[in-house]
Formats: C-alpha cells, sequence, structure tokens
C-alpha cells in the first residue's frame, strides 16, 4: 500500500481539522506539564516523562517489524537527544515561571532561528523578506519583556524564564534541521523510542543526585502528559503527510489561544496587551519568513 501523497488530496480541510486538534493536544499537554513542573521540579518530570514515552513507544516498535539501527544511525540519535534534553529542560523550566501565553509567544521565535541556522549549516540562501521578519520577530521579543519590566509585579524569575525559553527555542531550530536528517534514515516509531531511551539515559546519569520517587498522586498526570504528547505528534505527522506546510502553518499558531484559555483556566493567569501585541509580531514575521522555507516551520510543541 503506497503512502498518502499530496497530490491525490482533494481538499485540504481535513488534515488542517487534524493538525489543529494536534495543537490542541500538545497546548494542553504544556497546561499539564507546568502543573507537574511546580510540583516535583523540571528534572524530574521529564525524567520520568521520557522513561515512561520509552516504555510506550518501544511496545510499538517491538510490535513492528524492527531491527537495530547502524552506528551511524544511533549517533544521530544520540545527537538529537542532547539537543532534545537542553529543550526540554529549558523550554519546561522557563513555563513553570511565566505565563503560558507568554512563553507560547516567545517559542514563536524557533522558525526564525531554524531559517538562520539553515543558512549557517546547510548552506541556504536568506532571502530578503527572511531577515526584515527576523527584526520583526526580535522586536516581538522586546515587546515581550519591555511588558514584563512595565509591571508592577516584575521578578527575577520571569527574566530568567524568558531566557530559559528563548535557549530552548535557540536550540530546537537546531533540532528541526537533526529532524530533517533523522527522517531519511529511520522510522517515525524508531526515532521516538531512541529519542526518548537517550534522553532518559542522559537525564538519568544526574539521578543519583537530583531524582527522587514520583508522589502516587501524579502518575495519572504524567501518563496523561505523556499520552497528549504522543496523540499530539501523531496527529501533526499525519496532518504534515497529507497537507503542505501553507495550509498547516496558520493552524499552528492557534496554540497562542490555547495557551491563554488554558492558563486563565487553570492558573489565573492574565494577559497583558504588551504579551498580545509581541506574539502577534512574532506570529507575522514568521508566517512571512516561512514562506521561504516552510518546512523549518514547525512549533516548538511538536517536539517536546
Amino acid at each position: 500500500m503506497k503512502p498518502p501523497s499530496l497530490t491525490n488530496v482533494d481538499s485540504p480541510m481535513i488534515p488542517v481539522l487534524v493538525c489543529a486538534l494536534a495543537i490542541f493536544l500538545l497546548s494542553a499537554m504544556d497546561a499539564a506539564m507546568k502543573s507537574l513542573v511546580i510540583a516535583v521540579g523540571v528534572y524530574n518530570t521529564v525524567l520520568w516523562r521520557s522513561m515512561l514515552a520509552t516504555v510506550v513507544a518501544g511496545a510499538g516498535w517491538s510490535a513492528g517489524p524492527r531491527s537495530l539501527p547502524a552506528p551511524s544511525v544511533l549517533r544521530l540519535h544520540a545527537l538529537r537527544a542532547v539537543v532534545v534534553a537542553i529543550v526540554l529542560l529549558c523550554f519546561f523550566w522557563g513555563l513553570a515561571r511565566l505565563p503560558l501565553a507568554e512563553a507560547i509567544g516567545l517559542s514563536f521565535v524557533a522558525p526564525l532561528f531554524a531559517l538562520l541556522l539553515a543558512a549557517l549549516l546547510l548552506g541556504e540562501k536568506i532571502q530578503r523578506q527572511a531577515i526584515w521578519a527576523s527584526l520583526a520577530g526580535i522586536a516581538g521579543v522586546a515587546i515581550i519583556m519591555a511588558g514584563q519590566f512595565g509591571q508592577s509585579s516584575y521578578t527575577r524569575d520571569a527574566l530568567l524564564g524568558t531566557v530559559a525559553v528563548l535557549v530552548a527555542t535557540v536550540f530546537y531550530a537546531y533540532n528541526l534541521i537533526l529532524s530533517r536528517q533523522q527522517a531519511q534514515v529511520a522510522k517515525p516509531v524508531e526515532i521516538m523510542l531512541f529519542q526518548n531511551l537517550s534522553v532518559g539515559v542522559i537525564l538519568g546519569v544526574a539521578a543519583p543526585w537530583l531524582g527522587v520517587a514520583l508522589p502516587s498522586n501524579l502518575w495519572l498526570p504524567l501518563a496523561g502528559v505523556t499520552a497528549l504528547s504522543l496523540a499530539g505528534q501523531f496527529l501533526m505527522s499525519w496532518a504534515y503527510a497529507r497537507a503542505e506546510a501553507q495550509y498547516l502553518i496558520p493552524t499552528e499558531y492557534s496554540a497562542f489561544i490555547w495557551a491563554i484559555a488554558l492558563g486563565f483556566f487553570f492558573f489565573d493567569e492574565a494577559v497583558t496587551w504588551t504579551t498580545l501585541a509581541g506574539a502577534g509580531l512574532i506570529v507575522a514575521s514568521c508566517l512571512i519568513a516561512t514562506r521561504s522555507n516552510p518546512r523549518l516551520a514547525e512549533p516548538i510543541e511538536a517536539a517536546v
């Protein structure tokens, strides 16, 4: 049976709706992860989630045709796992210190970084529209940060959280480039298994000093987070296999709307006008820039 092709899809409507559902699931995962990070810290949350995801992905990998990856592929898995570990730790550490909408808005600059890294690492030519869009994206980040300094409740943690999210976006941009290389040599189930396994092993090195047993009342939320993450990634992959990125990219920015709603409902977070303005400018800049390379326009939630 041949895989679905973009040329035989009559309408992108169903993939767009599926992608929108995936974004909702991943946004709900962000909210749940924030609660877990506040409860047991970012290290233990990411460690236990990686271990649980390894079990689930391992079951899927062992159920079908399988073979051990070649050494060169294993090295690629390991390299991306290091990058993903940095992304997860920085992003969720920052997420616990920022309103959901603010953190998600800042994370949208990842495609801009991806375009710049593609030029540096892959030799792709940066178009003029991408340069102007990048400047606009930087202006959006500046507006969000200016809003933080203007608040009477401004804290040092908020600034550090902003820096952590921005660091995560830089590494996530590099992760996008590595994911393209992985997709050429490994199947999705294999990538999911070895990525989570490698992240678990990397973080497990520090477990004797940082690891704690997860409280029994948090195992169900952790299972929910893992299920939301895997389901969101699967649905997004399904959508991107059946519709062009130009139809799906705008849908992905609905994560900001979900972040506003989930942040208000679960954490009583108010959204400032600077966050709205900055995120709007970042989204507009990304939509302009990624027209030159839509393959590098996936949101940060897809990998975390």
